[in-house]
Parts: structure tokens; C-alpha cells; sequence
């Protein structure tokens, strides 16, 4: 039994609290004691414990509420049900619906210490498969495969910086791999055994990031059903990835530089920080320089960030990489179909002839499609898909998306080796506001969208 195991003991009787409280503290466990079961619910949200003993009958809220309660967490945390002495059948039913075990009362303290015992051993044996899976599936993302000088030379700035904990900003065009080398700063420091956890500040609604962020405790806003802990305090004791910051709201980026500062998160709706030990990792493709000048980004966050500012070459700074990296995912994804493939010399010319506007992001997508369809088990020249967009004269082919609205049919021409999905939703909105001379109110309409979502991609993509 690790002596630093917390139990959370909920009970409405305050004899049984004070006797098990005495037991479970001289037996050396961390012990949180509550009169009930909300306030043994919001305890379990402020401070999750290892293991949760609990009454089953209590008024308003019973054992079986802050059972239901905890599961919705998904945290696994183990629950033992105290019940009356010949309320078998009642505990029974507890146990079907998730808890670990039961107690009846009046207890015998060995029997009683044995099952928390064995409940804290399951906790911690829950706790470090979850955290064996969460370093594997990182391990397990793609490798870093150094293939040119300009990588290698980016290697040797990441071998020199990962012990430190000091912020670093990964600037680079979408698609050069800026979240593999944030893994490989992980993998290389001293956090290596702790999470890394990613977030993409593009991807979530800027009315939710602060939330996911930072986390939230239940009924902060609608739809705050349970407390969140957010991306920090996942990332505690390891690393953070704040990917494309530059799209970070203006309104939220004090509160970040506060929380950098501070080391300390502050949840949506919570009483007070909470102290986290993060090293941050932030990456752009945008020209924060410029998005300082222009005031859409602060100059003391900017400068909080890039404490040491790496730069992640383009494919086109890198021609020798070509070849080895698309050998590397063509093996891969031939591997993944039961096959083996190799890749003829005249492909290889072919590949590092080419233009990749969408970097390594693109390679890796045209070869999973030619180990889908390769003919034979050498690549040749003839065997790879040709680049380029189709006109838009061109009449409607195999890369051409045909979508049917009602009586307006239109097309999207998509280029064969794939578009990046955020590029193609900023060309919409441009064109849209531009059919309709700036007006955003008209091209909010136009686009089907509320005029507050219109706003948001425009400050997102930096469109005026």
C-alpha cells in the first residue's frame, strides 16, 4: 500500500467518520472526510482520490449518486460501499453497478483496512497501465526519421534544449512535422515519463477554449454537466503541446500569459488556482512578428513563449528528404495491406522533382494511396498519381467532389495528393466575402452560418 494513497470517506454518521477516518490515517493513508454525498461529490471533483468509501444510505444524495456520479468521471476510481449489516442484497446491487466492493457496519478494522488495501492497489495498477498505454501511443506516433541536413541541424538544437524546461515556439509551414519534434523535446527530457498532451487552439470554438484549457468545475456554464480538469492539469508533470497558437482569442491570451507566470490554472467557475508544473511547447505557421505588430497577438506572450524559437524546415528546404521519407511511409502502408513495396530509382527522381506545397503532411498521403494501388512491387515513375489541381474548366473527374444542394449542384476540384482542410475553409470564406464586397453580414448568409461564426473565422485566418 503506497503511504501517500488518498481515500475519500463519505459518511452522514459522525461516529463512523471519526472511527474510520482514525483507522485509515493510522494505517497511513492521506484521508478527506465529508458529511454527505454532495459534498463528497464536489470533494472527488477538487482533489480525485485513489480510493472512495462511501455510505450507501444518506439523504439527498446517496451512495449510489455519487457511484453514478464518480463513473461518469471515467476515472476508474474504485468505490467500496458501506451498508447496514443484512443489507447483502443492497450492496450486491452496488457492486453490479460499478462499485469495487462493500463493507457492512459495524466493521471489523482489519477486514475493513484489507479491502481499501486492495483497493488502492487496484487504483495504482489502473493508474499505471493508463499512464504505460499514454506513453505508448506517444511513442507509437510516428518517428522522427532525420533524413537531411537542415533536420539534422534542427536535432541538434532540440538535443540541446529538451533537459531545460524553458518554453520553446515551433514556427514552420502546416504540414513539416511541428508536432513530432514537440514529442521528440518530450521524449528527450527529463518529463519523459510524464503525459504529452496536445491542443489544437484552431480546432476548438473560442467560447469552449478557455474551458479546455484551463478546466471547469460542474454548472460553471450550460451544458457543464460534471468538473473538467483541462489540458493543463492532464499535462501536469509533463508536456504541453499548444498547437497553432497563433489562432489563440486575443480575449484569452492574457489569461494564459497569467497561468505562465503564475504556474497555477485557475478553472471556469472554481474558487481558486490550482498548481500545475507544465513545460509548454507552442507551434504556428503564421508570422507571430507580424500578428505582434499588427496587435492581434501580445508582444509579452509572444516573448513568454519563444523563450527558445526552433524552426521546422519545409519539404523544399530539404529535396534529399524526399525520397527516404516517402520510402519510410510507402514501407508502412504497404506493410499495413499485407504487402511489400520498394520504390524504383525513377520514382525517386520523380518525387524530388515534384513541388510540396503540403510538406511531409503530402508525401505521407500520396504514398498510403500508391501502396493501395501499386501495381507491382517496385514503384515506378508511371505507378505515381499526377500533381496538380484540375482546372476548373476540366469536366468532372475521380478527384472532383459533387455536391448536391437541393437545386445548385456545385463542384470542388481538390488536388490528388490532398488539401488541408483549415486552407480550403479559408478560401470559402474569402471568396464568400468577397462576392459579397465585405459585407459579412450578407456572406454569413450566404455561408449559412450565424454572423458570430462568420467573425470567428475571420479573426482565425486573419482575414480584414
Amino acid at each position: 500500500m503506497p503511504e501517500t494513497a488518498h481515500v475519500l470517506l463519505i459518511d452522514d454518521d459522525e461516529g463512523v467518520r471519526d472511527v474510520a477516518g482514525f483507522q485509515l490515517r493510522a494505517a497511513g493513508y492521506r484521508v478527506t472526510v465529508c458529511d454527505g454525498g454532495a459534498t463528497g461529490i464536489a470533494a472527488f471533483e477538487d482533489d480525485p482520490p485513489d480510493v472512495v468509501v462511501t455510505d450507501l444510505k444518506m439523504p439527498n444524495v446517496d451512495g449510489m449518486a455519487v457511484l453514478e456520479a464518480i463513473a461518469r468521471t471515467g476515472t476508474r476510481t474504485p468505490v467500496l460501499m458501506i451498508t447496514a449489516f443484512g443489507s447483502v442484497e443492497t450492496a450486491v446491487a452496488a457492486m453490479r453497478a460499478g462499485a469495487h466492493d462493500y463493507v457492512t457496519k459495524p466493521f471489523a478494522r482489519d477486514a475493513f483496512l484489507m479491502k481499501v488495501e486492495r483497493a488502492a492497489e487496484h487504483s495504482r495498477v489502473v493508474r499505471e497501465n493508463r499512464d504505460l498505454k499514454r506513453r505508448v501511443e506517444a511513442s507509437g506516433k510516428r518517428p522522427m526519421l532525420v533524413a537531411s541536413a537542415a533536420m539534422e541541424a534542427l536535432m541538434d538544437q532540440v538535443r540541446r534544449v529538451a533537459a531545460s524546461d524553458v518554453p520553446i515556439l515551433l514556427s514552420g509551414a502546416s504540414g513539416t512535422g511541428k508536432e513530432l519534434v514537440a514529442r521528440e523535446l518530450h521524449r528527450r527530457s527529463g518529463r519523459a515519463d510524464g503525459p504529452f498532451v496536445a491542443v489544437n487552439c484552431a480546432a476548438i470554438p473560442a467560447d469552449l477554449l478557455e474551458a479546455e484549457l484551463f478546466g471547469h468545475r460542474r454548472g460553471a456554464f450550460t451544458g457543464a454537466t460534471h468538473s473538467r480538469p483541462g489540458r493543463f492539469r492532464a499535462a501536469d508533470g509533463g508536456t504541453l503541446l499548444l498547437d497553432e497558437i497563433g489562432d489563440l482569442p486575443l480575449a484569452l491570451q492574457p489569461k494564459l500569459l497569467r497561468v505562465l507566470q503564475e504556474q497555477a490554472v485557475e478553472p471556469v467557475g472554481g474558487s481558486g488556482p490550482v498548481p500545475v508544473n507544465v513545460r509548454i511547447v507552442a507551434a504556428t505557421h503564421q508570422d507571430l512578428d507580424a500578428r505582434v505588430a499588427d496587435g492581434s497577438f501580445r508582444e509579452d506572450l509572444y516573448y513568454r513563449l519563444a523563450v527558445v524559437p526552433l524552426r521546422v524546415p519545409s519539404l523544399a528546404e530539404r529535396p534529399e528528404a524526399v525520397a527516404p521519407l516517402f520510402e519510410f511511409f510507402l514501407g508502412r502502408g504497404a506493410a499495413a495491406e499485407g504487402r511489400r513495396l520498394s520504390l524504383g530509382e525513377d520514382a525517386a527522381d520523380a518525387l524530388r522533382g515534384r513541388p510540396w506545397p503540403g510538406n511531409v503532411r503530402q508525401l505521407e498521403n500520396l504514398a498510403r494511396r500508391v501502396a493501395l494501388l501499386a501495381p507491382g512491387p517496385v514503384v515506378r515513375a508511371a505507378d505515381l498519381p499526377e500533381s496538380g489541381t484540375p482546372s476548373a474548366a476540366q469536366e468532372p473527374s475521380e478527384q472532383t467532389l459533387r455536391v448536391d444542394l437541393g437545386a445548385t449542384p456545385w463542384r470542388v476540384q481538390l488536388p490528388t495528393e490532398g488539401l488541408p482542410l483549415p486552407e480550403l475553409e479559408e478560401r470559402i470564406v474569402r471568396e464568400a466575402l468577397a462576392l459579397h464586397r465585405g459585407n459579412k453580414s450578407a456572406a454569413a448568409r450566404y455561408l449559412g452560418v450565424p454572423r458570430h461564426v462568420l467573425l470567428y473565422r475571420l479573426e482565425k485566418y486573419g482575414i480584414s
